[in-house]
């Protein structure tokens, strides 16, 4: 497997050590950031981080460059996508530190770049995107759970808002009521690009808090990120050394 993961906040250090690699010229820009290029029993990964490289100032959300994201890592030859994503939980299950592996989504973003289509470099395409997140992809996830005893939750939806800012309590009761499970910022337009490039993709989300009003009283919501943030990470590493383990 040639994977690309498109790491979000907290994914660094999800792999070892490897080499910097340039990000190959497109026509949608500059990508959030060079990538990381490294080897996990005989596959080539590459991790491309989201929101921009250690050190530089984070990209917001709704400013990162998706769609050169994506199409750097199919110029590379990377045939499967996987997305890490730190959420916050609105559904009882989805407790800070556990895992989620969504199978929907609901858009809720606006005025974000958000396909290829629309101008001579890309013909016009309706993609279907009854089921968002790769079938096949999510099932290895699941069984690389399994295997290493990792507690995920296996299906559930992603509510995509547009931030920087954290939500209104009654915006987290709107999405609760909409049937989302979680909510993040950053699942589209990636999920819709990936489909348009025929790329396998899916998401590996980390619950690092409760929604807004579903935090106990007196808990503050970036104190909980803090503390559920570093279990969370360790998590997705095992999920994806497992994943990748040798055929």
């Amino acid at each position: 497997m040639r994977l690309g993961i498109i790491g979000g906040t907290g994914s660094a250090g999800v792999l070892p050590p490897g080499t910097t690699v340039a990000s190959p010229p497109g026509p949608w820009g500059m990508t959030s950031a060079p990538l990381h290029r490294c080897d996990v029993n005989g596959h080539e990964v590459f991790l491309l981080a989201r929101h921009g490289a250690p050190g530089a100032p984070a990209i917001p959300p709704h400013q990162v460059n998706y769609r050169a994201n994506l199409w750097a890592l199919r110029e590379l030859g990377v045939a499967h996508v996987l997305g890490l994503n730190a959420v916050g939980g609105i559904m009882p299950e989805a407790t800070p530190g556990r895992l989620v592996i969504p199978d929907q989504l609901i858009d809720y973003t606006w005025g974000r770049e958000h396909t290829y289509t629309g101008d001579s470099r890309f013909p016009l395409q309706h993609v279907e995107f009854t089921t968002p997140f790769s079938a096949p992809l999510r099932s290895q996830l699941i069984e690389a759970a399994r295997r290493c005893s990792l507690d995920v939750l296996r299906a559930g939806t992603y509510g995509a808002t547009q931030g920087p800012r954290l939500e209104t309590a009654a915006e987290i009761d709107r999405l609760e009521r909409d049937g989302c499970h979680v909510v993040g910022m950053t699942a589209m337009p990636e999920a819709g690009l990936a489909r348009e490039l025929d790329l396998s993709y899916a998401i590996c989300c980390m619950v690092v808090n409760r929604a807004a009003g579903r935090a106990a009283p007196g808990v503050a919501i970036h104190g909980e990120i803090a503390a559920s943030m570093a279990a969370a990470t360790a998590g997705v590493r095992r999920l994806i050394m497992e994943l990748l383990v040798r055929d």
